[in-house]
């Protein structure tokens, strides 16, 4: 079925339309809120948030062909309010953050555990990062995405994507240098 056709019916209530919208969605929604959800929320809770809005408020919009950005945005929004939700639950539950890990220890030899803690790290630098560059970096690393999908997506022209995946490279790179944890021989 035609994207547009499919969003027009969407639109108009077809719950198997919103059904198909959201399921040729779902993955690169998932790589948004992925790039803007604090660390401590669950992927899955805040994908279905995005699809509850989806079925709740898909009738709102005037133009089928704005769906991918109102999509962008309310993935955006349900992250955000995570992450202020998040906040407030931290300052009353611990008013201060617990012992959070000190550094891995490197003896030896590399065990896969310490490999998925580098992970981690690196994502939480990602996290840092600025939305600017941190959402087409999620886009490509995590997605999949090329240049041309994640220019489309963010309503960019593709120089700024190239751009911003270089910056933000270079920024996670010496973030995680500073930390210790940048592989030697590999650019993030």
């Amino acid at each position: 079925m035609d994207p547009l056709t499919q969003a027009e019916r969407a639109i108009q209530g077809d719950p198997d339309a919103i059904r198909a919208l959201w399921e040729s969605h779902r993955r690169w929604v998932a790589a948004i809120v992925l790039a803007h959800m604090p660390r401590e929320a669950e992927l899955e809770d805040l994908l279905q948030d995005v699809a509850m809005r989806l079925v709740k408020q898909v009738h709102r919009l005037r133009d089928p062909a704005m769906v991918r950005p109102w999509l962008r945005s309310v993935a955006i929004n349900v992250a955000r309010t995570a992450g202020r939700r998040q906040r407030v639950r931290l300052r009353v539950v611990r008013p201060e953050a617990p012992n959070a890990g000190e550094p891995a220890g490197r003896s030896g030899g590399e065990t896969p555990l310490a490999t998925v803690e580098e992970g981690r790290r690196a994502l939480a630098a990602a996290h840092r990062l600025r939305p600017e560059y941190r959402e087409p970096l999620i886009l490509q690393c995590v997605r999949g995405m090329s240049y041309r999908q994640i220019a489309d997506t963010l309503g960019v022209p593709v120089t700024t994507i190239e751009t911003r995946l270089a910056r933000a490279r270079r920024m996670l790179r010496e973030e995680l240098e500073r930390e210790g944890i940048a592989p030697e021989g590999q650019g993030a």
